[in-house]
């Protein structure tokens, strides 16, 4: 359950040979696991918490769920996910649309330090330099 609920709310890349073990928890595989490019709501300010209210589980289950299933924390996944979303967004926009890397850092949630930060380690170049290519 905890597995289904994440993995409807966030995408994933997730694909793992299912193993007598994963019957103990909820297994990406079985859980109708969305890709990264059918993201329904990445930009909602959701906590670990929250997940965990909505599977019924405890915030450690969910973070012991994420290590296991995709090698990361639920916090590093959501960011991976917010900052390909901006990225995505920096690429598409057009001189003159008013397009800034401060609005494109708020819709997803960043602060714009950070999300410079972010992007760049994630990238190997600044936001700005991909909204001006």
């Amino acid at each position: 359950m905890l597995a289904a609920t994440v993995l409807t709310i966030f995408p994933n890349t997730a694909v793992a040979e299912p193993a007598a073990a994963d019957s103990l928890d909820g297994h990406p595989a079985r859980c109708g696991a969305r890709p990264r490019s059918s993201t329904p709501h990445p930009d909602l300010d959701i906590s670990v918490a929250d997940i965990a209210r909505a599977a019924h589980v405890t915030p450690r289950a969910v973070q012991l769920a994420f290590r296991r299933h995709l090698d990361t924390t639920p916090t590093a996944y959501l960011r991976q996910v917010r900052l390909a979303q901006a990225h995505r967004q920096l690429r598409e926009a057009t001189p003159g649309d008013g397009v800034t890397v401060t609005a494109v850092a708020a819709r997803w949630g960043f602060t714009p330090s950070r999300f410079t930060a972010h992007y760049r380690a994630a990238y190997g170049v600044t936001p700005s330099s991909t909204l001006r290519t």
